[in-house]
């Protein structure tokens, strides 16, 4: 399935948000709505694309190399705390990846989301309302409302109040329950609370992410992903036409990620740590973890990745400043000039590197094959960048007030676990 000159031409016209439009207006970068994407999946049925965690530039080109190999659409991501130890940051990732795409010649539709914006406690909301607007001027074009570290009824006022500052034709995605594995998982209780309350206020989000058993990082858990938890939390929404985000995909292997997209109604699977690993070079299983050597520390393969130099001294860096394995990935923004001028075939083979396995991923594991022209498809169908909601408003308005979801939380369970520290 390809899409045809004419119809690429189309969705460059009616396709692109306004924000997109404005920075770019000469592009031909078909940067689109996290709805789109969404809508693809959809239509094609049992797929979920890579949302890359695009902690470098390396890493970056190497999902819109794959995606376009792939012909899919796909989302390019990077969390509101990444942006403190990355030159990526939620404010530039648009524009790199324009100018990525424009270069490699990437006709897929690609969505740009601004991952785990965090509200962890309620002052955060302020702070919110100033700052979420700024993402959408730098091209950000899909968003997740994070409040998932609150109790619920703070987590539904959360996203209520910070609603409004989220352009409707955007991609919009809402958590509950805070990534952290085994301990405090999501119930659809919990998550029905959280649509229900949104929807009787009009909000309609793209994806939820849930707690199911996964982990941020580098590390396995005994369990991984709960698959018939998140298909049943997910048949309890299906009312209120919301997708599946699957956080934490590292640590989990092919098989379960398949098992995924064909039983759940994930279209959205975040993958971080395995894409930054694979661009240095380091050798990763199945699963997306690094393999470590008897001593625990990271096996760097020969001849893959950056430069043997540069990684004996980032090691060697990381060891003096006590940096555990779990934490290289703050080495990004320490060593992004010696990473960057590094020759011109070590950068390639970087990310030519995360590439095959973005790739592989896209087409062997989460179905996403031939996505691309369904989004397409959706986009000239409306003729419009905004697709709009997936269902209607279901639920009273007046059973949903402040009051009385103050006191439907009473009901909910208060035990979520130990708390968590998982940001991205």
């Amino acid at each position: 399935m390809t899409t045809s000159d004419t119809a690429f031409e189309q969705a460059l016209s009616v396709g692109r948000p306004p924000n997109v439009k404005k920075l770019f207006p000469h592009s031909r970068a078909l940067l689109v709505s996290g709805k789109a994407v969404d809508r693809a999946m959809l239509k094609k049925g049992h797929a979920m694309t890579i949302a890359a965690n695009s902690r470098s530039n390396f890493v970056l080109r190497g999902a819109l190399l794959a995606a376009q190999r792939a012909n899919a659409a796909v989302i390019l991501e990077i969390a509101r705390s990444e942006s403190n130890y990355c030159n990526v940051t939620m404010w530039n990732i648009a524009r790199q990846a324009d100018q990525a795409m424009n270069e490699l010649g990437i006709t897929v539709p690609v969505a740009i989301h601004a991952d785990h914006y965090g509200i962890k406690k309620p002052g955060d909301v302020a702070e919110a309302k100033l700052e979420i607007p700024t993402l959408f001027e730098a091209g950000i074009t899909s968003i997740a409302i994070d409040a998932s570290h609150l109790p619920d009824e703070e987590n539904l006022l959360a996203n209520i109040e910070l609603a409004p500052f989220v352009p409707s034709w955007a991609g919009y995605e809402t958590e509950v329950g805070e990534i952290k594995g085994k301990s405090g998982l999501s119930t659809p209780e919990e998550a029905l609370f959280l649509i229900q309350g949104l929807n009787a206020n009009g909000i309609h989000p793209d994806w939820i992410a849930l707690n199911n058993g996964t982990t941020h990082g580098i590390e396995a858990s005994a369990t991984g992903i709960q698959v018939d938890l998140t298909a049943r939390i997910h048949e309890a929404l299906a009312p209120y036409g919301i997708s599946g985000a699957q956080h934490g995909t590292s640590g989990n292997s092919s098989e379960k990620l398949k098992e995924i997209a064909a039983k759940t109604a994930t279209t959205k699977a975040n993958v971080a740590t395995a894409l930054q690993m694979i661009s240095w070079g380091v050798a990763v299983n199945d699963y997306g973890n690094a393999i470590m050597d008897a001593a625990g520390n990271f096996i760097k393969e020969p001849g893959k990745g950056l430069d043997e130099a540069l990684w004996a001294e980032m090691a060697a860096y990381a060891g003096g400043k006590a940096i555990k394995a779990g934490d290289y990935k703050k080495l990004n923004c320490v060593f992004e000039n010696k990473l960057l001028a590094q020759p011109r075939a070590v950068r390639e083979r970087m990310s030519e590197a995360v590439a095959e396995f973005v790739a592989w991923l896209l087409t062997d594991v989460f179905n996403a094959r031939d996505t691309a022209p369904l989004a397409i498809e959706a986009l000239l169908a409306a003729g419009s960048y905004d697709l709009g909601p997936k269902a209607g408003v279901i639920e009273a308005p007046a059973a949903w007030t402040r009051e009385q979801i103050l006191e439907r939380a009473k009901s909910l369970s208060k035990d979520k676990g130990p708390e968590g520290d998982f940001d991205d």
